[in-house]
C-alpha cells in the first residue's frame, strides 16, 4: 500500500492546479479603454468619440445631449444595449418620437458588450462638474411636492421613492437625475406618456398619469438637485 498524501502535499496540488488553470474570475469592466473609446472613438470600426456630443468626461454643453457622468454603470450599459437593434429585430428596444430610432441607435450598434461596459464603467467614475439648474421658479412648489410626495389623488408615487432624495438614483436599477437638463428630462417623460420610449414599463404607467404642467415642474425641480 502507498501511504496517504500529507495534507501539505494535497494543499500544494490544489494551489499547482488552480494556478495553472488561471483566474477563476474574468477581469471587469477596463475603465482607462472605456475613456479611450469615449474621448476617441474607433473610426475603423465606424465609433464616433461619445465625447462630441456629451462633452468632457460626460459633462454636456449641450441640454439636447444629456450629461452621462456619475449615472450608474448598470443603468448606462442598459440603456446603451437598449439603442442597439438586436438579432432578428427591425428596430431597438429604446425610441425616440414618431416610434422612430433615435440618433444614438447607429453610434451603439457597432459596439461590443465588452466596449459598452468600459465606456459605462468610465462614465460611472466620473463627477458632475457641470450640473444643469432649473431654468424657472417652480410656482407653487408643485414640482417639490411630486418629488417628494408625489400626487396620491392621481396614483403617482414620489419621484424621490426610486431616484432618491437628492435625485443621485439607485445604482442598477435608476438614473440619476438630478444635475440633468430640464429639457431632456421633459423630452424622455413625454416620451414614456406616450410610449415610444418603450423600455420601462413602470416609468411609462406613471408618465401615463402626468400633465404637461407635472412634467415641466417635476424635470425643472430634478435639474435643481444637488
Amino acid at each position: 500500500m502507498h501511504p496517504a498524501p500529507s495534507r501539505m502535499a494535497v494543499t500544494l496540488g490544489v494551489l499547482l492546479c488552480l494556478s495553472l488553470a488561471g483566474p477563476a474570475v474574468a477581469a471587469g469592466p477596463d475603465a482607462a479603454a472605456g475613456a479611450r473609446l469615449y474621448l476617441d472613438g474607433d473610426m475603423e470600426r465606424g465609433i464616433l468619440a461619445c465625447a462630441s456630443c456629451h462633452g468632457e468626461a460626460g459633462n454636456s454643453d449641450i441640454p439636447l445631449y444629456p450629461n452621462l457622468a456619475a449615472q450608474p454603470h448598470e443603468y448606462l450599459a442598459q440603456q446603451l444595449r437598449n439603442f442597439q437593434i438586436r438579432d432578428g429585430a427591425s428596430l431597438p428596444a429604446r425610441l425616440g418620437p414618431q416610434g422612430e430610432p433615435t440618433a444614438m441607435t447607429p453610434m451603439a450598434q457597432p459596439l461590443t458588450p465588452e466596449d459598452i461596459a468600459n465606456v459605462a464603467r468610465y462614465l460611472a467614475e466620473q463627477p458632475l462638474r457641470q450640473p444643469a439648474a432649473s431654468t424657472q421658479e417652480d410656482v407653487g412648489g408643485h414640482g417639490q411636492r411630486l418629488w417628494r410626495g408625489g400626487l396620491p389623488e392621481r396614483n403617482i408615487p414620489a419621484c424621490a421613492a426610486c431616484h432618491g432624495p437628492a435625485g443621485a438614483g439607485l445604482p442598477g436599477q435608476y438614473p440619476r437625475l438630478a444635475g440633468q437638463f430640464p429639457a431632456y428630462l421633459e423630452e424622455q417623460l413625454r416620451l414614456l406618456r406616450s410610449g415610444e420610449r418603450g423600455v420601462s414599463p413602470v416609468m411609462q404607467d406613471i408618465a401615463s398619469r402626468m400633465s404637461d404642467q407635472d412634467i415641466q415642474s417635476v424635470a425643472d425641480y430634478a435639474a435643481g438637485l444637488r
